[in-house]
């Protein structure tokens, strides 16, 4: 008898260790400058001893967030998001009690994330659907917004409908060619009033929005 196979893992993150090493390089030196810089400050008032206790004290928490974020993958396994940071959690996109999107604005590059609650020991995962600047940007694949659409369609507590109705558009948007300001989802964070750093909606928000999409 043939043995079933195992899920396709299918990544939800950007595989480009170059583009990493360089992300990763870059945030290193800044927690340092920016350690080195409050610990030249410390030193200033409080003595040489002072400084390397601030430099250090700031630059802890820098470099953990740095490379919890360049460690940081999402792959996508049958209908669960697999989340690895420093170990790796599973949630499960059929069995999440609530779903939301998330629009986050920094720098002029407004990012389209995917809010996933399992409500099991607090598990979530967000996965970024596209990252906007101007009138262009980068979103998630096609197979990868196909998968998620058909895992979030059976997904019935948090109303999963409503989520792969905006993933099935945006494939149509794709598919005829559409301009990237032409798609829903860069639709949907334009609609993201200004000036806020995050803004979530709801599955209700969400839902209007659809219904209006042409």
């Amino acid at each position: 008898m043939n043995e079933p196979k195992e899920p396709e893992r299918l990544p939800l993150h950007q595989e480009d260790p170059a583009a990493r090493r360089r992300r990763l390089l870059s945030g290193l030196i800044g927690a340092v400058v920016f350690a080195a810089a409050f610990g030249g400050i410390g030193g200033l008032i409080g003595g040489q001893l002072t400084g390397l206790i601030v430099a250090a004290v700031v630059a802890v928490p820098l470099l953990y967030v740095v490379i919890f974020a360049a460690r940081r993958r999402l792959w996508l396994e049958g209908s669960a998001v697999l989340v690895r940071t420093w170990r790796t959690r599973r949630v499960d996109i059929v069995e999440a009690s609530r779903i939301d999107l998330l629009v986050t604005d920094v720098r002029g590059m407004r990012t389209v994330s995917l809010m996933l609650n399992s409500g099991r020991r607090g598990k979530t995962a967000k996965i970024d659907l596209a990252v906007y600047a101007g009138t262009g940007g980068r979103e998630l694949n096609v197979l990868a917004l196909r998968r998620l659409a058909n895992a979030l369609m059976n997904n019935i507590e948090a109303n999963g409908m409503v989520f792969s109705e905006l993933l099935v558009s945006q494939l149509k948007s794709e598919a005829r060619g559409d301009a990237a300001a032409d798609r829903p989802l860069y639709r949907l964070a334009a609609a993201a009033p200004a000036g806020r750093l995050a803004q979530r909606f709801t599955m209700d928000a969400v839902s209007r929005f659809v219904a209006h999409l042409d």
